[in-house]
């Protein structure tokens, strides 16, 4: 933990004082308008790379844009620290982007288990060598999936770049409508892409291509599903139709992509958790460990072995009840 530091011991150089901290209880965009106000910035000027869960003990860095003020960084860290945890502080020359990270790494301790031991040590091991599907959480989706009814009565030209060109101004002037609607327009992307995958898997195609896969830039040979687009999914053949033929069971969201030029991707249908490992604590209790890229979700790994309850989340409705 960082704490008493006197000016000039921060190392690094650069404009930005960057700060991991470890936090409970509070999701990342709280931390970002709180670390604001602890250090003077503006709340544009704070980054940090990737998102959170608020109910998880998490660790992770932000950046503050504190140019020419390296004396008082001591200063800051402290009244940070009186909030949450420091774990480490340095100066750096850039903003953090939420794209930032190479991975995230998991500790997870899973409790009150009903199962046959030699089972989930086989169920694991499969995952470990397969992987499992590449589900994006609910998460992605808002409360009782609000970000996809908004996604379904949203303007498509909210998002037309040819109507309200691409300067940065526009969004601030809008008072943050720009970022909600690009969250409204990703979710229900991601929500065909869920629907196309459970067909994938329903059919038992899910891990085997089908002709008009196009792979991934760098994985030519992965398969993947559709990060829809104005022009479809990117696909051909059989997989076009099938990608086609799904997402056309949500005609309200199709029409979202209609106007705005947002070109489609791919996504793997697959993952596999980097340097899965577990360790039983007893018959009941058993903690993993292991790494996934960011946009990856822990929660859909876990789901495709296991039944969970997050107690966490229970407790957090009871405390706001």
């Amino acid at each position: 933990m960082v704490t008493g530091l006197s000016a000039g011991q921060v190392p690094g150089e650069g404009e930005h004082l960057l700060v991991h901290i470890e936090k409970t209880g509070d999701n990342t965009e709280y931390v970002a308008r709180e670390l604001a106000k602890l250090s003077g910035c503006r709340h544009l000027d704070v980054g940090f790379s990737g998102l959170k869960d608020r109910h998880a003990i998490t660790r992770q860095w932000f950046s503050l844009y504190r140019p020419g003020q390296q004396a008082n960084d001591s200063d800051v860290l402290a009244l940070i620290s009186q909030q949450w945890k420091v774990v480490e502080a340095c100066r750096y020359h850039r903003k953090l982007r939420r794209g930032d990270h190479q991975c995230n790494h998991f500790v997870i301790t899973l409790r009150d288990m009903d199962g046959v031991k030699s089972d989930i040590e086989q169920a694991l091991a499969s995952l470990r060598e397969r992987g499992a599907p590449n589900y994006f959480g609910p998460q992605r989706f808002g409360i009782d999936g609000g970000n996809l009814d908004r996604a379904a009565v949203m303007d498509p030209s909210a998002l037309d770049q040819r109507r309200r060109g691409k300067g940065r101004g526009r969004g601030k002037r809008s008072g943050g409508r720009d970022s909600k609607n690009v969250l409204y327009f990703s979710a229900a992307r991601s929500w065909i892409f869920n629907e196309v995958l459970a067909r994938r898997v329903e059919e038992g195609s899910w891990l085997e291509p089908l002709s008009g896969e196009t792979g991934l830039p760098d994985q030519p040979g992965v398969v993947t599903g559709p990060l829809w687009g104005d022009g479809g999914s990117g696909a051909s053949g059989e997989q076009a139709q099938l990608e086609q033929a799904v997402a056309e069971q949500a005609p309200e969201l199709l029409k979202v992509f209609s106007t705005t030029r947002m070109q489609p991707e791919r996504r793997a249908l697959s993952t596999i958790p980097a340097e899965l490992s577990w360790k039983w604590f007893s018959n009941d209790s058993l903690e993993l460990r292991f790494n996934l890229l960011p946009g990856q979700y822990a929660t859909t790994i876990l789901n495709d072995i296991f039944e969970i309850e997050d107690m966490s989340l229970g407790h957090h409705n009871k405390q706001q009840g």
